[in-house]
């Protein structure tokens, strides 16, 4: 969880505010948490912010698509090592 990424956590830092003695001390507990808790504190809290409801339904869409597709044949699978060397002959 050390490499997480997002925009919004690397985004430039916003003009100092005072923060509330509440936001203070979730803080300060956060900050007691082991790198592993606060990134899934993290990834929790930024899910949060993801207010669109439609957002969820299309990936649930999208994986009844693929599922199907798998289902009847149309696709198939491959393993991760075939994947991946696949990938590496098309863009060398």
């Amino acid at each position: 969880m050390d490499t997480l990424w997002h925009p919004i956590l690397h985004s430039q830092p916003l003009p100092e505010m005072a923060m509330s003695s509440t936001v203070e001390l979730l803080e300060a507990e956060a900050l007691q948490l082991s790198a592993t808790e606060r990134g899934r504190l993290i990834e929790r809290l930024i899910a949060s912010l993801d207010v669109d409801p439609g957002v969820d339904d299309a990936w649930a869409a999208e994986v009844e698509r693929r599922n199907a597709q798998i289902e009847s044949g149309v696709v198939s699978l491959i393993n991760g090592p075939d994947a991946l060397a696949r990938l590496k002959a098309e863009f060398r």
